[in-house]
């Protein structure tokens, strides 16, 4: 494939349609509405712009408004079996609104966000939101219904096909430009290697029968690579 084709293959990932972001600014807007009173919280459409700006950062290649899509999509596949839908909504929109590769914040500066956002809602809601954003660091087993479809909503690109996985790769690691290629692959296979230990990638029953045959293969598959390319794990 040309350099001029795959740039567009990937743009069109990464990027939602202008179509696609006037819907999606109406249905996080009616979500708003659903759950937080603006005042004291400010309008769901001036969030929703926020939230815009921050997904459409120049260095987000992967962890932009395409990935939140892709989340939502998924999301709406599981929703019947959710407790508290709103709320893994607000979570998925959120979970990457402050992104920097590595850092080991991210997920608590976005809960703080949605924090500092949404004083017009009950403090249990926005309880249960920051939970499920906060579960998304996937540094631990998670326990809970709704955290276990959270965590493998956002997980569910290790079940993709090998070349779209590879590609998401790709955009991963342009994003953490700044790094060289040592730090960044030592904290890849860190990562990657803590997620092979796992007894099941995926929490669920309804995500591990769909993808987690080929998790496990995209991740056996992706850490030889690395290893035959002198990135192992240390730890």
């Amino acid at each position: 494939m040309r350099a001029e084709q795959t740039l567009a293959t990937e743009t069109a990932i990464s990027r939602p349609t202008t179509k696609a972001v006037v819907a999606e600014a109406d249905r996080f807007a009616a979500l708003w509405v659903r759950n937080i009173a603006s005042p004291p919280s400010p309008d769901g459409a001036a969030v929703y712009a926020d939230l815009s700006a921050l997904y459409a950062a120049p260095f987000r290649k992967f962890h932009n408004l395409g990935h939140i899509e892709d989340c939502l999509r998924q999301f709406e596949e599981i929703a019947p079996m959710l407790i508290d839908r709103d709320a893994v909504e607000f979570a998925l929109w959120f979970h990457d609104a402050v992104y920097q590769t590595g850092a080991a914040t991210n997920e608590l500066r976005s809960a703080e966000l949605f924090l500092a956002l949404s004083p017009g809602a009950k403090f249990r809601f926005r309880s249960r939101v920051c939970a499920l954003i906060m579960a998304t660091r996937h540094n631990r087993k998670v326990r809970g219904n709704d955290k276990s479809f959270v965590v493998d909503i956002d997980l569910s690109g290790f079940g993709a096909p090998w070349e779209e996985f590879m590609r998401s790769g790709e955009l991963l690691r342009q994003e953490a430009a700044s790094q060289t290629e040592q730090q960044y692959q030592a904290a890849q296979v860190v990562f990657l290697s803590r997620l092979q230990r796992r007894r099941t990638v995926f929490a669920t029953e309804y995500f591990r029968d769909r993808y987690e045959a080929t998790a496990r293969e995209n991740l056996r598959r992706i850490l030889a690579e690395l290893a035959a390319k002198g990135h192992v794990a240390t730890r």
